[in-house]
């Protein structure tokens, strides 16, 4: 789950999936009744993913704790594989609204330079994968549903893409795409080990040395060979 998302016209729906298919792909229903029902199936699932893993995780399970019937269920999520790839959405939304509410406050206090937008864009991304660090736990692991792997490859290739036009980088040169994708893997490795931190006084040391290590990455070079 790396990188910083922004969203901004002329990039990807948030709620459209990378294979093209859309959102989750959920019915309609009444409106009053949907926020309460998706709720419920989704803090179900996430219990019983995170208990069992995806493989061994029981529909009958995630009914009985939602308390919404196994037919309904199936009616609004068709299964395991829809409800974990809401969960991954539901994060990935949150993100994108932290971040890009915190860059927006950044610009509007007349901040413009590349890096320091990206460097706050990442500690907001990395400060929500803290708060959410048990949803984050779960969608790091290897198991889970079949093709969620070139999912998530394809979603990263696209916040390479916006991490690049926020640092004002050409990616269409190797070196600046190549730039690029190592900040944003640093940014997803210390996304992960955020949610193995026993407490919030850890987080903030690793958010802060992860930032601290951005900003060097992020520092040109210098082009003299002489002191």
């Amino acid at each position: 789950m790396s990188g910083i998302v922004e969203s901004s016209a002329g990039t990807e729906p948030a709620r459209q999936l990378p294979d093209g298919q859309g959102g989750v792909g959920l019915p309609e229903v009444n409106a009053a009744q949907y926020p309460t029902l998706r709720r419920a199936l989704l803090d179900a699932a996430l219990e019983v993913f995170t208990e069992r893993g995806y493989t061994d995780a029981g529909l009958t399970e995630i009914a009985a704790r939602s308390g919404v019937a196994v037919g309904s269920l199936f009616q609004h999520y068709g299964g395991k594989r829809g409800l974990y790839l809401a969960l991954w959405e539901e994060f990935r939304e949150e993100q994108e609204r932290r971040t890009a509410a915190t860059l927006a406050a950044e610009r509007g206090r007349g901040v413009a330079d590349p890096v320091a937008l990206f460097v706050t864009g990442a500690r907001a991304y990395l400060e929500g994968s803290w708060d959410n660090r048990r949803l984050g736990r779960l969608l790091a692991e290897d198991d889970s549903p079949a093709g969620f792997d070139a999912l998530r490859r394809q979603w990263d290739r696209a916040w390479v893409r916006r991490n690049a036009r926020l640092l004002e980088v050409d990616e269409r040169q190797r070196a600046g795409r190549v730039r690029v994708s190592v900040l944003t893997t640093v940014i997803g490795g210390a996304a992960r080990e955020l949610g193995d931190c026993g407490d919030e006084a850890e987080a903030r040391e690793i958010v802060d040395e992860v930032c601290g290590i951005l900003i060097h990455l992020t520092t040109p070079a210098s082009s003299s060979l002489t002191p």
